[in-house]
């Protein structure tokens, strides 16, 4: 049995006024990649040629593997590749780590097809579509490790893309790699000097990575991450031939109509009126933000069992509106009194 303790009403109001903001694309959205809410979409679930920008599931699968750090031998894999490449050659001697930045910096579809030989042999496009599926890439089918579409092509939507990249953006090496604008290589055949195709790492000041991409059929795809004043933003575009003003726009639309807003504080929790729990400590464990526009209100509600008791006993659950966004397990440790306890020890003793 549940019971409601206490709903608590948050009014935050921003000195922005939100304005309307448009693209020329096919498929896009502006997504918060924290609390995962949509600031703006259009035809976000249409699947769609992805192009390269498929390739951030390869990095993702090579920063996973746990072997960036390893030295791989180019072998005759790279022979299917065409279009966009780093120029590796066969008996060459490079990182993993180097070929993800070729990867991503380049687009090279060379090294795409060695990252993929030496991190999954012929697994690994299998292991991209249960990587998608597990985090939640409903709409994402992976047939090559870089998007070219003479092949079977890969299909997906804005939405699943914004959600591969929002969970790329948490591994570290990933981040710092997509955000790197020049990177040299010295391996045992060249050197090279790789410079970030993302013009908007150079062009706009909070660009944190992203991955550009093209082919025939899909046209002219982007993704691009950026962050401000807490507030960690994902653009993906697809058939966008206006594209980085596009991504522009759109981060600063996010930027001028939205703050991040901390809702919830990982550690105890001070509920008022509570009848039950007065002998346990309340706590959850993580922190929660929540970007919010001008006007939205946000209440809290904490939901707990009428029988107390230790470990999980309900939940802190956020709204917006009347919409559930959030929710928080809550976990009750008892208080223990060992001025009691000791008493009872002495009383004992006689």
């Amino acid at each position: 049995m549940k019971k409601w303790l206490l709903g608590i009403l948050v009014l935050f109001i921003i000195p922005y006024q939100v304005v309307a903001v448009e693209t020329s694309a096919r498929n896009a959205i502006l997504m918060d990649m924290d609390s995962k809410r949509i600031l703006y979409a259009k035809n976000i679930h249409e699947q769609k040629s992805v192009a390269s920008i498929s390739k951030i599931m390869t990095a993702v699968l090579a920063v996973e593997s746990g072997k960036l750090d390893e030295v791989v031998t180019v072998g005759e894999e790279i022979d299917k590749s065409y279009g966009s490449g780093i120029y590796i050659q066969k008996g060459e001697e490079i990182t993993l780590r180097d070929l993800v930045y070729g990867l991503m910096l380049r687009s090279g579809n060379d090294a795409s097809y060695a990252i993929a030989e030496y991190v999954g042999g012929d697994s690994f496009v299998d292991m991209m579509n249960e990587k998608a599926k597990e985090i939640g890439m409903q709409e994402t089918t992976f047939h090559n490790p870089n998007g070219l579409d003479e092949e079977e092509g890969n299909y997906s939507s804005a939405y699943d893309m914004a959600i591969l990249t929002s969970y790329a953006m948490q591994l570290e090496e990933y981040k710092k790699i997509v955000s790197t604008k020049i990177h040299t290589v010295k391996t045992n055949k060249n050197t090279y000097h790789w410079i970030n195709k993302h013009k908007l790492l150079f062009q706009y000041e909070y660009t944190t990575g992203g991955k550009t991409g093209f082919t025939k059929k899909a046209k002219r795809t982007l993704v691009s991450t950026a962050s401000k004043d807490n507030l960690n933003l994902v653009v993906v575009t697809l058939n966008d031939g206006n594209d980085f003003l596009d991504h522009m726009s759109l981060f600063n639309y996010g930027f001028s109509n939205y703050q991040s807003i901390p809702i919830l504080k990982k550690g105890n929790l001070a509920i008022y009126d509570d009848l039950y729990y007065g002998n346990y400590n309340l706590s959850i464990e993580k922190d929660f933000s929540y970007p919010i526009s001008q006007n939205e209100n946000i209440m809290i509600k904490f939901e707990l069992s009428k029988e107390p008791k230790e470990g999980s006993v309900g939940y802190a659950k956020v709204y917006l509106g009347a919409s559930e966004v959030y929710r928080e397990i809550i976990y009750a440790q008892e208080i223990k009194n060992y001025h009691k306890g000791l008493l009872e020890w002495f009383k004992s003793l006689w």
